[in-house]
């Protein structure tokens, strides 16, 4: 299961609608925080799926129409969108777009 926020439970958590929060399906920061501690002190390595294919299209939750069009973080349109998903699509051609999502990898780190 990815560990960021999520709208939808069974997307498996891929339809991020928070990058930088926990899911709070899984307890608070400071739990998740207690568990990767306790993990580490005995020993054990944690791998987070953390997800930067797609994310939420939803516009009040999430980060689709940001700027008020369907393109500050995908492609315009069509192309943006993921029917399959009911997802969008990030555009990984924009700088911004990938300054968020290495900002994004930076802060679980």
């Amino acid at each position: 299961m990815a560990v960021q926020e999520h709208s939808y439970y069974a997307s498996f958590g891929y339809h991020v609608t928070s990058f930088f929060g926990i899911s709070s399906r899984s307890g608070t920061p400071d739990d998740f925080k207690f568990l990767v501690d306790s993990a580490h002190s005995k020993g054990l390595k944690i791998i987070i799926d953390i997800v930067h294919s797609h994310a939420s299209n939803n516009t009040m939750d999430g980060i689709n129409m940001f700027d008020g069009t369907d393109h500050s973080f995908s492609h315009a349109g069509s192309k943006g969108y993921h029917s399959g998903w009911d997802s969008m699509l990030f555009d990984y051609s924009k700088y911004e777009v990938k300054r968020f999502l290495l900002s994004n990898l930076a802060w679980f780190l």
